[in-house]
C-alpha cells in the first residue's frame, strides 16, 4: 500500500511531515527494476518525537530515513539481493544532503527487511507496536471476541442507533474532508501529537489517493463525531487514521461505532486482513488484534 505510485506520489505533492528532500532508489537486474525504496531527509521532531526517544543521540540532527512515519509498513522487494546496495546508495546520497544518520522506521521484527538488516550487522531499538487480525465473516469476528468484548460492541451499536447516529461509507470525492481533518487534528491535539495532520496538506493527501482510500462518517444529528480514512491493497484493510469527537449526546462510544463499521467494510470489500494500525493497545487487544512489533534501525552515514 504505502509503495504504490498514487500514496509516493501523493506525499512528494503534499507531504505530511516537514520533508527537507525526497530520494527515490531504485535496484534493477539486467534493466528490470526488481526494488525500490523511497527515503526523505528530516529533521522535524513531530512526528518524529518516538524515534528520538530511542534513539536520542539523533534528536536534532537531520536523518535520511525510509519510510515516512505515516508508513507502519516498511520493506524492500528482494531484500537479501539488493539491500546491501541499497543500504551504500543511501549512505552516499545522506551525505550528499549533509545528514548524519540514516536508515529505516516500523520495520516489523522478524520480516525479511528486519532479518537482512540483522544480517548485515545493524542492530534495531523497538519503536512501538502495530495491530491487526484476519477477517472473514462479522459473525465469525464477533465469535473470536471475549464474550464482554462482544457485548460491548453490539450495545453500543443499540445505544448509537439510540442516539441518532448514522454511519457512512464514501469515496474520497463525497467526503467532508474540511470537517475531517479537524477534527483528526483536534484528536491528535489531544493525545499529545499536534503537527502528525498538518490541516494544510491533509485533506489534498487524502484526495490525491483517490480509490486507494476510503472515508467513513459517523455522525449523529448531523454532527460529525467520528470519521476514519482506510487505505487498501490486494489483501489488507488499513484504519489508517482517524479522528473522534467525545463530547457527544448519549451513552455510547463515536469510536466503537467507527471501529466496528470498518470491520463491515472490509468484510464488504473481500478483504481478509484487518491493519489496525498504532496506538490504542487496550481497545484493539480486547478486539481481537494481535501486536506486531515495529523496530527503527537507524546508523551513521
Amino acid at each position: 500500500m504505502f509503495y504504490r505510485h498514487a500514496y509516493v506520489s501523493a506525499y512528494e505533492q503534499s507531504p505530511l511531515t516537514a520533508v527537507d528532500a525526497f530520494a527515490y532508489f531504485v535496484a534493477r537486474d539486467g534493466g528490470k527494476p526488481v526494488a525500490v525504496m523511497p527515503a526523505y531527509l528530516q529533521t522535524a521532531v513531530n512526528p518524529l518525537c518516538r524515534l528520538h526517544e530511542v534513539y536520542p543521540e539523533a534528536v536534532g540532527e537531520p536523518a535520511l530515513l525510509s519510510h515516512t512515519w505515516h508508513c507502519y509498513d516498511a520493506h524492500v522487494p528482494a531484500t537479501a539481493q539488493v539491500l546491501p546496495r541499497l543500504l551504500d546508495a543511501m549512505i552516499r546520497t545522506a551525505s550528499i544532503f549533509g545528514a548524519r544518520w540514516c536508515g529505516f522506521t516500523n520495520v516489523q521484527r522478524g520480516g525479511t527487511l528486519s532479518q537482512a538488516l540483522r544480517a548485515a550487522g545493524l542492530p534495531a531499538r523497538h519503536l512501538t507496536d502495530r495491530w491487526a487480525t484476519g477477517l472473514t465473516t462479522y459473525e465469525q469476528y464477533l465469535a473470536s471476541l471475549s464474550l464482554r468484548a462482544r457485548a460491548n460492541l453490539r450495545r453500543n451499536e443499540r445505544r448509537s442507533a439510540e442516539a441518532g447516529v448514522t454511519i457512512e461509507a464514501l469515496p474520497v470525492d463525497h467526503a467532508s474532508l474540511d470537517e475531517i481533518t479537524l477534527l483528526c487534528v483536534k484528536t491528535a491535539s489531544r493525545f499529545e501529537n499536534n503537527g502528525y495532520y498538518p490541516g494544510t496538506t491533509f485533506a489534498k493527501f487524502v484526495t490525491a489517493l483517490g480509490d486507494l482510500a476510503h472515508v467513513i462518517e459517523v455522525r449523529q444529528h448531523g454532527k460529525l463525531v467520528a470519521a476514519g480514512v482506510c487505505l487498501t491493497d490486494a489483501t489488507r484493510f488499513h484504519t489508517w487514521t482517524c479522528g473522534v469527537d467525545y463530547a457527544v449526546d448519549g451513552n455510547y462510544s463515536p469510536y466503537g461505532a467507527l471501529f466496528a463499521e470498518s470491520v463491515r467494510l472490509a468484510i464488504r470489500l473481500g478483504l481478509s486482513t484487518l491493519e489496525g494500525g498504532r496506538g490504542n493497545a487496550s481497545f484493539k487487544r480486547r478486539h481481537g488484534l494481535s501486536p506486531r512489533h515495529l523496530d527503527a534501525v537507524l546508523f551513521r552515514a
